[in-house]
């Protein structure tokens, strides 16, 4: 998959959780902050970008598991454009990207 592709997905997500309704904004941010800290814990310190979306593309199975333990009875919760959002979020981390955008690499 490439960046480009897996950014889109992951602004979906964003927008998805930005317009969820008022009455599980709070659900579905504790999904959403689960995920990254689980994100976290998965890929350590310093990454980039290239690295997130090989890790996107990998089994996300893990995704609605964790969300299953948070909400296991409200579907919303299980949306998998939850974990895109968190993907969004977590990428802003990446060593190589800044200012909403992935820097280019010097060979």
């Amino acid at each position: 998959m490439s960046y480009e592709t897996a950014i889109e997905q992951w602004r979906e997500g964003e927008r998805f959780v930005a317009h969820v309704d008022a009455g599980d904004q709070r659900l579905v941010g504790r999904v959403e902050d689960a995920l990254v800290a689980e994100l976290r814990r998965r890929l350590g310190g310093a990454f980039t970008v290239d690295e997130l979306v090989a890790f996107y593309e990998q089994d996300g199975s893990w995704c609605l598991e964790l969300a299953l333990q948070i909400e296991p009875e409200r579907t919303v919760a299980w949306d998998a454009r939850i974990a895109d959002a968190a993907f969004s979020r977590y990428v802003r981390g990446a060593v190589d990207f800044a200012g909403g955008r992935r820097l280019e690499q010097k060979r």
